[in-house]
């Protein structure tokens, strides 16, 4: 099995890392909606660009079964992203962070009881420190 996975897990959390810092900068001076729109267009232009060079076609996937599902995602993460920069122009990045990252216990729970996903007293425990750690960091 390839673990491919990691090196890229660890290559969108050092990208991500940035994002909140280099935002709260942007947004000293551009409004945070129009911080969304103008980051998601270069994000759309540069993964147009991939899609391009890997010779991936979008029209199959207009269609498919589980375009729906794609089309709720963006719906979520327009709200998701709105709402986030919107709290980083108002508030500090070392208490909005760590709010918004409990999507990561919540995405973890969401896995395991709605996907079947296996739960193990380890992932318990881990769910449980991650909690812990954004409400010390938050405090």
């Amino acid at each position: 099995m390839s673990r491919r996975y990691l090196a890229l897990s660890f290559v969108a959390f050092v990208a991500y890392s940035l994002v909140a810092p280099v935002m709260k900068i942007a947004m000293e001076s551009i409004p945070s909606t129009m911080a969304v729109f103008l980051s998601n267009f270069v994000m759309l232009v540069f993964v147009g660009g991939v899609l391009v060079y890997r010779e991936i076609p979008v029209r199959p996937y207009l269609n498919h079964p589980k375009t729906p599902y794609i089309a709720g995602w963006g719906i979520t993460l327009a709200v998701g992203l709105l709402a986030y920069y919107r709290a980083l122009e108002l508030g500090p990045v070392s208490v909005v962070v760590p709010i918004y990252g409990l999507f990561i216990a919540l995405s973890s729970v969401i896995g395991i009881v709605f996907l079947e996903e296996s739960l193990t007293a380890r992932k318990v425990a881990g769910i449980g420190f991650a909690l812990l750690a954004i409400v010390l960091m938050s405090l």
